[in-house]
């Protein structure tokens, strides 16, 4: 904190009130964030340093969350919804009018309005994905007329074709000599690789639509008020144009594993029903109104699709000689790899009980 100007910086947004307190705030693992605490009436901030280093464009970024948020407000606004400041994140504005500030470090800053008396959880049980899946749910819902268009603010975040391309390039140039000892491997994942690009496909073919997704969809990235109610979605930095799948399906690949996606321990990895029922019952309820037929026969498709597309991105990244993931022994990607590698045959198990489940809500 020492070597941040946080009063200078402060000092470029449209806050009110007299600044009492700057402290860090949370515990994320890409932008440093603060809580300023004001005194007397008005309202505490949150002040977060964006990170440009994973979000080079935040321009583009910026003008994402603030295209979303002004929507979601004007729809709130149009119900007559009450005490809508703590049901969507309201950001200010500098002085030149940008809800970002550049200082002369080439850092990036912008400030939200608190919410007060709302809390997040960890805990990932029936309950709060009930309570996620409803709420990533109402939030695409919200977004479908939205009327701007957005970029992508990491581009191909979700291509499984990118992904392919670059598992292809890490078998053949081999550069940390491994190839030789992980064939079965390759040779799994190469067997359900054109199935699993389908997504792709389908959406050159016209039959699969893009929408507007959180594309981060964890239980803390939720608030609730102390009454266990949620009042908003957060964490907006990765909304942009995707399919629905990205947010059905990353979900469970880390809400219904029973086991951590570095587990050694493989025979432990195995897929909760009972979480995906309870994602599902929450999704489809607030999705159910606009999804398509394409969307909604394929969301078992996308609960595979995000254990193996994480497979891939493991294994490359063995492959290539762990450049890209931090590590914490050698073999670290190689059991991330296949932990996600067995989810998704777990997966791929329960595809029958999905379908089914899944048209009983439709």
């Amino acid at each position: 904190m020492s070597t941040f100007n946080l009063d200078n910086i402060l000092s470029q947004f449209l806050i009110e009130g007299k600044v009492e307190s700057v402290k860090p705030l949370g515990n994320g693992l890409i932008n440093d964030t603060f809580r300023v605490v004001t005194e007397g009436d008005a309202p505490d901030y949150v002040l977060q340093r964006i990170n440009n280093n994973i979000f080079t464009d935040v321009d583009l970024l910026q003008h994402n969350i603030e295209a979303v948020t002004g929507h979601i407000r004007r729809k709130l606004e149009a119900a007559g919804a009450d005490d809508i400041d703590r049901k969507v994140l309201r950001f200010v504005p500098t002085q030149q009018g940008k809800t970002y500030y550049l200082d002369n470090e080439g850092r990036y800053w912008r400030v939200s309005v608190f919410i007060p008396d709302a809390v997040t959880y960890e805990q990932v049980d029936p309950t709060s994905s009930r309570n996620a899946g409803k709420a990533f749910g109402e939030f695409e819902s919200m977004l479908v007329d939205l009327p701007e268009q957005l970029g992508e603010t990491i581009p191909d975040f979700h291509n499984m074709e990118l992904r392919a391309r670059q598992l292809q390039e890490a078998i053949e140039q081999d550069k940390a000599g491994r190839v030789a000892g992980v064939a079965d491997i390759i040779a799994d994942l190469q067997k359900d690789m054109h199935e699993m690009c389908k997504a792709e496909r389908l959406f050159r073919e016209g039959k699969l639509p893009k929408r507007i997704c959180h594309c981060d969809t964890k239980v803390n990235n939720m608030m609730y008020d102390k009454q266990g109610n949620v009042l908003c979605v957060i964490d907006l930095d990765t909304v942009m144009p995707s399919f629905v799948f990205s947010d059905y399906g990353d979900f469970l690949r880390t809400g219904a594993n029973f086991v951590a996606e570095d587990d050694p321990k493989i025979e432990n990895v195995g897929f909760n029903q009972d979480i995906f029922r309870a994602f599902t019952e929450g999704y489809i309820e607030s999705a159910r109104s606009f999804l398509t037929p394409v969307e909604a026969e394929n969301l078992p498709y996308a609960v595979a699709l995000f254990p193996f597309m994480q497979c891939v991105r493991f294994f490359a990244d063995y492959l290539n000689g762990d450049t890209y993931y931090k590590i914490a022994y050698p073999e670290h990607n190689l059991v991330r790899t296949r932990n996600q590698q067995a989810l998704y045959h777990r997966v791929t198990d329960n595809y029958d009980m999905m379908d089914n489940f899944i048209r009983t809500l439709i």
